[in-house]
């Protein structure tokens, strides 16, 4: 099963991912967590992608297109993956040139993206998401707000994603593979929803 979530920053695709990797033994590939690993192994490409993220701009498609076929390269996504957060736009998709069983599109109002991501925080050690907190409940690592989940940073990426994302809207339900959820459920709710439009 090969699916692509798509949805503004703060609809939850992080959580759904997981949860959707879970349920159908498949990874989940964040396109965000590969560009984090590649900024803390402070490579030359890290350092440049780091100047990028914190000023709440997207990284560029040849950079990101690299990086994420080499993960799914790997073997344990032989029988599928859930993708996180790309592609982004239709340049993207053309240039990935994967077929999709399902788009997934998160619907969520922006003034709602803003509130959860100025009070979500993100463990140091395990990389988990929490909507607010100092201490990892998983592992006992300490929550820190992200660069990109700044006020500005926020606007910007909300901006991008109204302006770039949804040519990739049109293209998929073009393809017949889109199936739109409302994110402004329960987590367990869009869970739900996201499991009944794929059977």
């Amino acid at each position: 099963m090969k699916i692509v979530l798509l949805g503004m920053a703060g609809s939850g695709k992080g959580t759904q991912a997981s949860m959707l990797s879970e349920k159908y033994g498949v990874p989940h590939i964040s396109m965000g967590d590969l560009l984090r690993e590649e900024v803390k192994s402070d490579s030359p490409i890290g350092q440049k992608i780091k100047e990028i993220i914190n000023a709440g701009r997207l990284v560029p498609d040849e950079l990101t297109v690299n990086i994420l076929k080499g993960r799914l390269s790997r073997s344990d996504c032989s029988k599928g993956f859930i993708l996180d957060g790309f592609p982004r736009n239709v340049p993207q998709a053309e240039m990935l040139g994967k077929k999709f069983d399902a788009a997934i599109l998160l619907e969520l109002d922006d003034s709602i993206a803003v509130k959860r991501l100025s009070g979500r925080r993100q463990c140091r050690e395990c990389g988990k998401i929490y909507p607010q907190g100092n201490k990892c409940s998983a592992c006992g690592g300490p929550l820190y707000q992200r660069d990109d989940d700044t006020p500005d940073a926020i606007k910007k990426r909300l901006e991008i994603f109204h302006n770039d994302t949804k040519p990739l809207i049109a293209y998929y339900k073009k393809e017949g593979i889109l199936k739109t959820i409302d994110a402004s459920q329960a987590v367990d709710a869009v869970f739900s929803n996201i499991r009944n439009a794929l059977e």
